[in-house]
């Protein structure tokens, strides 16, 4: 099994995480800063491809707490199409409260609020990418 990359997709900055090469673990990577850019978000992940040998990636879709799409699910649907384009098998993955927990955790180990800023899009990209491993797994 190849590994699989987790996406929170921000317009300022990608939280990212990856797979170990068996899926069972997620490991937070460095955050992506893009500044609203898809150019700057899709060189990003090709560097990524090249570096760690995925082909799927699992990307955080923002419903609203109703189930409902927003205008976040929409701009996550065209990243989809330019993911595939670059070779890329792409799942939704319902991120609805992974920032909550992220800060959550956060709080729990006494993060400093400068730091939260760093952190808390890896933290999320994390957690996306554990719920999809854990529902892999059974």
């Amino acid at each position: 099994m190849k590994r699989i990359l987790g996406i929170d997709y921000g317009d300022v900055r990608v939280g990212l995480a990856i797979s170990d090469p068996l899926g069972i673990t997620a490991q937070g990577l460095d955050t992506l800063v893009i500044n609203g850019s898809d150019k700057k978000f899709i060189s990003g992940i090709r560097k990524l491809k090249d570096e760690y040998d995925f082909d799927e990636v699992v990307i955080g879709y923002p419903k609203n707490m109703d189930g409902t799409k927003s205008l976040k699910t929409e701009k996550i649907d065209e990243l989809v199409l330019k993911l595939e384009e670059i070779g890329l098998t792409v799942h939704k993955w319902d991120e609805r409260l992974t920032t909550v927990s992220a800060y959550k955790t956060m709080r729990e180990m006494n993060i400093s609020q400068k730091d939260k800023n760093r952190v808390a899009d890896r933290f999320a990209a994390t957690y996306i990418l554990e719920g999809y491993l854990n529902m892999l797994s059974k």
